[in-house]
């Protein structure tokens, strides 16, 4: 490469400023002769340490195309190792970075993200108070619900995707008719933050959580709570109703999960594994038995086959764990996230658990193995909520930095 006179100049003055500030005197003297250098640009403030800037700089910027290389090549590998359309199987599809979307639209974090159970739209709630429909496909902003007066906490829909259910800070919940996208119902109980809401597989009734210590029990059509389940010491922060619609597992800041009969109101079980705050819960697919029987005795050959139901939940003290709800028991742990898991689920296959983390990534654990086999980080802030498409294969995360993300599995 060559210099122009002026760069020759500036690099010979940079040169004879650093030989002289290093002591090199005798050295000093001879490159001044040499190179030609006037004692009054030799003497000039602004080359003060400036070869030892660039220095660094060119080491920075080597670092950088250093990793900018090792990204490039995981990238290839990964484009290259990884399944083509044709060999793609839905009960090995895994979210690929980079993301296809990034939506923006949210004022605030955002706190929920979910599919509709029918149509290519994905709907988002946030701490901003709004609800918002976007086409996960395209990508489209489709529209806004406005109604809630405080922070939206969570979102459900009933089966057929007609009903949605959301919760608020506002103390109410609120039941959306997502055909005319109207809010139709608005019900009124609990006594402090709604935290989570979600419907009983008939979708007649709805099932809530709150701050208040307490979990509800509502029926749709009239709007009335018909039971109130009571037994958390703290803060209820997430209630879900198995796939039969017989149990609820709720988790809390007491650091338990319980087990309620629905139709008894009666806790059946206490799960007391974790450390901290309890943020998610999830119930396992009716597809996953086989896997988690594989998993139960790969540690343990000796173990009999149990037909669940069966349990995932993620704390604040870092960890995942599945539990066998019919004997009470902590099956398997899964520790890698570096701070608060927020979100845990099951993949539709039922063969791994997708989970999300405030350590600003989403990763997918083969549980059988008990190790995290993919670690993308997905976003620049806490990453809050996640979704995986039952059918189609697609992932879509929410975050405390107001964006959602769209990501294609392969």
């Amino acid at each position: 490469m060559v210099l122009s006179a002026k760069h020759k100049d500036e690099l010979n003055c940079a040169i004879a400023d650093y030989l002289k500030s290093s002591g090199y005197i005798e050295a000093y003297n001879h490159f001044v002769q040499e190179a030609d250098v006037p004692s009054e640009k030799a003497n000039d403030k602004k080359f003060s340490g400036l070869l030892e800037k660039k220095w660094t700089s060119v080491l920075r910027l080597q670092k950088k195309v250093m990793d900018l290389e090792s990204k490039v090549t995981e990238t290839v590998k990964e484009y290259e190792g990884g399944p083509t359309k044709r060999e793609r199987s839905a009960d090995n599809w895994i979210p690929r970075p980079p993301e296809r979307y990034c939506l923006t639209g949210h004022r605030m974090p955002i706190s929920r993200v979910i599919f509709h159970p029918v149509y290519n739209v994905m709907v988002s709630a946030s701490e901003d108070g709004s609800i918002k429909v976007w086409d996960y496909e395209s990508g489209d902003f489709e529209r806004t619900l406005k109604g809630h007066t405080d922070a939206v906490n969570d979102i459900a829909f009933e089966s057929t995707g007609k009903t949605l259910a959301s919760c608020s800070s506002d103390l109410t919940i609120r039941l959306w008719d997502f055909v005319g996208f109207e809010c139709i119902k608005t019900m009124h109980g609990h006594d402090h933050t709604v935290s989570s809401v979600r419907f009983v597989p008939t979708g007649d009734f709805l099932v809530s959580a709150s701050r208040d210590k307490s979990i509800k029990v509502w029926e749709v059509s009239t709007g009335y709570c018909t039971k109130t389940l009571v037994g958390h010491r703290e803060w209820v922060r997430v209630a879900a109703v198995s796939p039969d619609g017989k149990l609820i597992a709720s988790g809390s800041n007491d650091h338990t999960i319980r087990i309620w009969e629905i139709a008894t109101k009666e806790c059946k079980v206490e799960l007391r594994e974790h450390d901290h705050v309890v943020e998610c819960v999830a119930w396992a697919p009716d597809g996953c038995t086989a896997h988690i029987n594989e998993a139960i005795q790969a540690e343990n050959p000796r173990a009999g086959k149990s037909d669940g139901p069966f349990l995932v939940s993620g704390s604040r003290d870092k960890t995942i764990k599945v539990y066998d709800v019919s004997t009470g028991s902590c099956i398997i742990s899964l520790i890698g996230h570096d701070n608060w898991v927020r979100q845990a689920i099951f993949h539709p296959s039922g063969k791994m658990i997708v989970s999300c983390a405030d350590d600003k990534t989403l990763r997918v654990w083969d549980f059988k193995n008990r190790r995290c086999t993919k670690t993308i980080a997905a976003h620049e802030h806490f990453v809050t909520c996640l979704d995986f498409h039952k059918s189609a294969p697609y992932v879509i995360t929410g975050s405390v930095d107001q964006l959602c993300k769209v990501w294609e599995c392969r």
